[in-house]
């Protein structure tokens, strides 16, 4: 039967054993109010989680910011001053908007946030409302607890789905001093993976690969539909870049990052001397429901996603167009991918202009930092004998704009072991999507004990 929590604001965060409770109260405030940004500016309206979580934190000893860039989409930043200057400061990004949801394709209602099987459904539960409900009842808890040593600031982001146009994209070109952009802590962190031998690993996100989008245009000369004899249409055209796009031979990683994800899974030489070197494609069939993501971590990656031609049926169109989806590994450059596309275009590539749309260098942060050791530290105290595998996500988060500005950005939750790593990836932004009640609390449970240690170390 569908189970309901307490408003959050019933329970006291401030003890340990109400901290899963209050995030699951907000957890379903914050999916019930339906941010659906489907890219348009007036879409999203975060507005309406942004009121939820400043009346969240009502009467905490807290200084609170509203920015909005547009009409509705708003970021709320919380800020808990700490008292030592010199001491790390941290901050947790969680978005609040989510991607539209099919309704009449669910089995429940995608924003009705309810709970049955020990599960909590509905659009943004696993993307990311649920570790974005945990940073935000951290937060207070920590506030009410005493002032910490290092300052601490929970944002409530808008328009992360968008690539943070109106949110952090926006926050870090235009008002980049309303965060502290230096310890930085958001999504894509804390599944499972089961190495060949048995043994168990966390991973934790320390990365993630940049964009090229690309728009590819050819022209033919443009006729009437009913004498198409010895003229060719931009159709026939753009449908020959598409194919020879599709055969390209598509760059792979060799880098230290690579060579650890692999190592960590444990097996024999050849399988692993092959991955690394540069394997076939059939090779990553031996990572089972992660060789997509394997192969999309080690290879620039073009998708192709969007065709445009012609406008009225009885008009042989002269212009067409082909949209790309290209992803892009750190190190790799722009020149790196218009080389890419006219080696596979070969002698048609004179003939295509290849267009420029949103560019964005993969990101990465080192290992060697005191926050990466604290995260060590804090999945150590769970699940003490499990390695701790850095990876860098095949998508985008917003812990790029920290890196850009010089800080460090780390994907943090935790999760039960049975929450494997192909499991958690296939929900996101999936139709049914849910998270287990018991992820909820150990999320929220370990992200205390990594803001303790990091704002209040011993």
């Amino acid at each position: 039967m569908p189970h309901t929590s307490p408003s959050p604001q019933d329970s006291d965060p401030s003890t340990p054993g109400n901290l899963s409770s209050t995030t699951i109260a907000l957890l379903q405030e914050l999916v019930r109010n339906g941010c659906e940004n489907d890219l348009t500016p007036d879409s999203g309206q975060e507005i309406r989680n942004a009121d939820t979580l400043e009346k969240f934190f009502a009467g905490a000893p807290v200084t609170i910011q509203r920015v909005e860039p547009h009409p509705g989409r708003v970021t709320l930043i919380v800020t808990v001053e700490g008292t030592d200057p010199q001491a790390e400061p941290l901050t947790l990004l969680g978005h609040t908007d989510v991607v539209p949801a099919d309704a009449s394709a669910w089995s429940v209602d995608p924003f009705g946030a309810e709970i049955s099987d020990g599960q909590i459904w509905g659009r943004g539960t696993v993307d990311m409302m649920s570790l974005t409900a945990a940073m935000a009842v951290v937060t207070r808890e920590i506030a009410i607890s005493g002032r910490p040593r290092g300052t601490l600031i929970f944002a409530g982001v808008a328009d992360e789905e968008a690539r943070g146009g109106l949110g952090a994209a926006w926050l870090a070109t235009h008002r980049p001093e309303l965060l502290d952009w230096r310890n930085c802590i958001s999504e894509f962190g804390g599944s499972h993976l089961r190495a060949a031998d048995g043994s168990d690993a966390v991973v934790v996100a320390v990365g993630e690969k940049g964009a090229a989008q690309r728009r590819l245009v050819v022209h033919t000369e443009p006729g009437h539909g009913s004498t198409p004899w010895h003229r060719t249409s931009a159709v026939q055209k753009i449908a020959e870049v598409a194919l020879r796009i599709a055969k390209m031979q598509l760059p792979a990683a060799h880098d230290d990052l690579w060579r650890h994800f692999v190592t960590s899974f444990h097996f024999d030489q050849s399988t692993e001397k092959a991955l690394i070197t540069g394997a076939e494609d059939d090779v990553y069939e031996i990572f089972g429901p992660l060789a997509s993501y394997a192969h999309a971590v080690s290879h620039l990656t073009v998708a192709e996603t969007v065709v445009n031609a012609g406008k009225a049926i009885n008009v042989i169109p002269g212009t067409a167009s082909l949209e790309l989806d290209i992803r892009t590994l750190p190190g790799q450059t722009d020149d790196d991918v218009d080389h890419a596309l006219r080696t596979a275009l070969g002698d048609l590539a004179e003939e295509v202009e290849i267009q420029h749309l949103i560019s964005e260098e993969a990101t990465i942060s080192p290992t060697d930092t005191p926050l990466y050791r604290a995260i060590e530290e804090t999945i150590g105290e769970f699940f003490p004998d499990s390695a701790v595998i850095p990876v860098i996500g095949s998508g985008g988060s917003d812990l790029r704009f920290a890196r850009r500005l010089g800080g460090l950005g780390y994907g943090f939750s935790l999760y039960h072991r049975d929450s494997d790593w192909a499991t958690m990836l296939g929900r996101w932004h999936a139709t049914d999507e849910h998270i287990a009640l018991d992820d909820v609390d150990l999320t929220v449970t370990a992200l205390h004990r990594l803001v303790t240690r990091f704002v209040n170390p011993r």
